[in-house]
């Protein structure tokens, strides 16, 4: 017998010895303590949720703004609920021939909203193409014409990332989009009345055809560079397989070359709180009140995707919010929890659901963010799209507009070999499977120099998504991959706070 077992069998003779003690009845404290409570003076009111009851108080508010724009007299009518940018504060590029689309009938005609900074070089040269991400319009900086600061304000301008001295930049809201854009809510012109989900279902190759429709309404042969952040990183390197000699560099950020299923589980929980409201009427709320309360909460989902468990430790930790002035409460007792937002983390997401829900077309998140779902660069998987493979590009890569003056530089001869400057990563112990079909997927990007970033603390496109698009590159022969790790805490938005390191990596990348 073991020692254990030993001192165990002593215990128990030690304790079958012990003297029998009399009974002892139990305080009448402690037999109290699950009693029926006495008479109390809190309220038996019924309950109040006031996160519950906002949603009501937002219904009656858009109802009483749509009356007051009704009574008014426009040339145009009311406006949708949610908010659009102002048309004459971009451009509009309207395509009169149909379009052909990969999961369905072509669409027959479309407009594409789109903004501009910098000078367009006399050789059209100079052009970066910068694609969003899901829910952004075409305004990434401040213009003449809107002069309210965009979604990368820090990153467009003189002497910036997207150096405005050198760059003419280009940047449109997708198809698809609700800002100035065709898509769901536009007009069918066949019943002079919103699309809604008679829209034909996008892809990601489809939103940039329409990109390259408008460069080629304006003249513009060949991109400089094609960049793009989360689902414009998916369009980035779309736009370089699509037309490998018309785009000279790819820049991919926070993006993936083949969607995941965690990603695509947390796009489809967003669709299915939206398609649950009452208001969306499988799409067709147009003449009424938008699925706003679906909105809202699909929002909440995408706000934890997009940052980091460690941020919202820093942030907010788990901190109550502060009560109102004049509140009761009875400092002999704990603080009374309250189920609707009550944490500092739970206020932040519903503010972040509030400020978004009325400001984009619910319709227009379910079909872009399908796109995105859908999106995969592996070889199966483009041959069941049966989309014309295009060879890798022939011609070298464009050199920075710093050295076109000067067409015998010795300097040119430099530039093109250090063009792969990379951080690497220790090769992954156990491959993913798919990592060789994602390659021969990729090899008409094999000769088009291309940046690739990631995140650490990303969980809506992990790191992991990251390196293995750059090893798929490699392996399907391009020699010109530069990839880099971002750390910090801010998870899938690092793209767009990390200013410093975002921004040194495409500024050395492209010049």
């Amino acid at each position: 017998m073991s020692s254990v077992g030993r001192i165990g069998a002593k215990s128990l003779r030690l304790v079958s010895k012990a003297p029998v003690r009399p009974s002892i009845p139990p305080p009448v404290r402690a037999a109290t303590q699950c009693a029926a409570p006495g008479p109390s003076s809190g309220s038996h009111d019924r309950p109040n949720f006031p996160c519950v009851d906002a949603h009501a108080v937002r219904e009656s508010r858009i109802i009483s703004s749509r009356t007051l724009s009704s009574s008014a007299s426009t040339s145009s009518g009311p406006e949708p609920p949610y908010a659009r940018p102002n048309p004459t504060s971009y451009e509009v590029y309207r395509h009169t021939s149909a379009l052909p689309l990969v999961y369905a009938d072509a669409l027959p005609a479309f407009e594409i909203a789109y903004e501009t900074w910098g000078t367009l070089s006399p050789r059209k040269d100079n052009v970066i193409l910068l694609h969003t991400g899901l829910s952004a319009s075409s305004h990434a900086a401040s213009t003449d014409l809107n002069p309210a600061d965009g979604w990368w304000e820090k990153f467009i301008g003189p002497g910036k990332a997207l150096d405005t001295n050198q760059f003419f930049v280009i940047c449109t809201n997708v198809l698809g989009g609700c800002y100035g854009s065709t898509g769901p809510s536009s007009i069918d012109p066949n019943t002079e009345q919103p699309y809604a989900t008679h829209f034909p279902v996008l892809s990601i190759f489809d939103m940039v055809r329409a990109q390259f429709c408008l460069l080629d309404h304006l003249g513009i042969n060949r991109l400089y560079a094609s960049v793009g952040s989360s689902m414009g990183a998916m369009q980035s390197l779309a736009a370089g397989w699509l037309f490998p000699e018309r785009v000279g560099k790819v820049v991919s950020i926070s993006g993936t070359a083949r969607s995941s299923p965690s990603a695509i589980a947390m796009r489809f929980a967003q669709r299915s709180v939206l398609m649950a409201d009452p208001n969306w009427k499988n799409g067709f709320y147009y003449d009424g009140l938008p699925p706003h309360a679906g909105m809202k909460l699909a929002r909440q989902i995408a706000t934890i995707t997009y940052r980091s468990g460690p941020e919202w430790d820093l942030r907010f930790g788990r901190k109550f919010r502060q009560l109102p002035d004049g509140s009761p409460r009875d400092p002999s007792k704990p603080r009374t929890p309250a189920l609707c937002p009550d944490f500092l983390i739970e206020t932040y997401l519903d503010h972040q659901g509030e400020e978004f829900c009325l400001k984009y077309d619910a319709n227009s998140l379910i079909y872009i963010s399908k796109a995105m779902d859908l999106f995969d660069l592996t070889a199966p998987a483009l041959a069941e799209l049966r989309l014309d493979i295009a060879a890798p590009r022939t011609s070298p890569p464009p050199l920075p507009p710093s050295l076109t003056a000067h067409p015998r530089s010795p300097a040119h001869a430099h530039y093109h070999q250090t063009l792969s400057h990379s951080k690497h990563h220790p090769p992954p112990p156990n491959p993913p499977l798919h990592l060789p079909d994602l390659a021969a997927g990729l090899r008409p990007l094999a000769n088009t120099p291309t940046l690739i970033l990631g995140v650490q603390s990303d969980i809506l496109f992990p790191v992991e998504q990251q390196r293995e698009v750059a090893d798929a590159l490699r392996i399907a022969g391009n020699q010109m991959v530069s990839y880099y790790e971002l750390g910090g805490v801010w998870g899938h938005d690092t793209f767009l706070l990390d200013v410093q390191n975002v921004g040194g990596a495409i500024r050395g990348f492209l010049s």
